[in-house]
């Protein structure tokens, strides 16, 4: 996988934050000259997701570092097992170990929960999506890990999908009006719009959206929807999505389900890295 140059630069600042004007203590301890390895070892039960950042983070400090996987991204390990191995000189392998676990850890916890969500709605039709609600300059990583965990991409961002929301609504007068702006004044091929209640839904569906979000409706609510909108355009469930109830959201006929949680309220997985004789 191609790494973007902006997410190296992030990479850079975060190795500097950690690091500032050197490790203090390696430096006094560590010869110089000492090289070792270590290896990546899961302290639970997670989806694997990040390695390619991880090793990058080494690779940055010294790209003569040597550095192996024995899982792939996507797996679901079990703790106990080792996951790669990193080997190079002792004060490098200290410099990077927080930086790279960091970002490891996160991102297999995003990819853990999505593969929980998709779990959840497994034999339904709807496919589990992320959303924009990422860590700033984290959403190339976070994106990546939600495909590791089984889940789908919404747009990366403002400029890859129109989606006219509440605010556009209020802010042109109406969905029909905003529907017919946007596609007079953009090339993109499909329009989403969020609806909060039948008559949006009714004024979505007479302007031609291409994709309906169906926003904080009730269970009841979204059945009628799918019964109403009858397969003529792809619909998508979206609010308050927890494990709790997106099987009962899938069974309603939703094609789609955005999760925010995917990224914003994720739990990091255990992993540690031990330097070996």
């Amino acid at each position: 996988m191609d790494i973007p140059s902006s997410v190296t630069q992030l990479l850079r600042h975060a190795i500097e934050e950690d690091i500032g004007h050197g490790d203090i203590t390696s430096s006094l301890i560590i010869p110089e000259e000492s090289e070792a390895r270590a290896l990546f070892i899961a302290k639970g039960n997670f989806v694997l997701a990040g390695f390619p950042f991880s090793r990058e983070v080494f690779q940055i400090l010294d790209n003569n570092v040597i550095f192996k996987t024995f899982q792939a991204e996507g797996a679901k390990v079990r703790r106990g097992d080792v996951l790669g191995e990193v080997a190079g000189k002792t004060r490098l392998l200290l410099a990077g170990e927080r930086t790279s676990l960091n970002i490891l850890q996160h991102l297999s916890g995003i990819a853990t929960l999505t593969a929980q969500f998709v779990d959840a709605v497994a034999g339904t039709r709807a496919k589990i999506l992320d959303t924009r609600k990422t860590t700033p300059c984290h959403r190339f990583m976070e994106k990546y890990a939600v495909r590791m965990g089984g889940g789908v991409n919404h747009r990366y961002g403002l400029f890859d999908g129109i989606l006219i929301k509440d605010n556009h609504i209020e802010a042109v007068g109406g969905i029909k009006e905003a529907v017919s702006l946007a596609k007079a004044g953009h090339h993109l091929a499909r329009i989403e719009v969020e609806v909060e209640n039948f008559r949006d839904l009714e004024d979505a569906l007479e302007a031609k959206a291409d994709i309906i979000m169906l926003d904080n409706m009730t269970i009841a609510d979204m059945t009628e929807a799918v019964k109403i909108v009858n397969g003529r355009v792809a619909l998508e469930a979206s609010g308050n999505v927890t494990l709790d109830n997106v099987r009962e959201i899938a069974e309603t006929g939703v094609d789609m389900i955005s999760v925010g949680a995917l990224t914003h309220s994720v739990t990091a997985a255990d992993i540690s890295l031990k330097i070996v004789q």
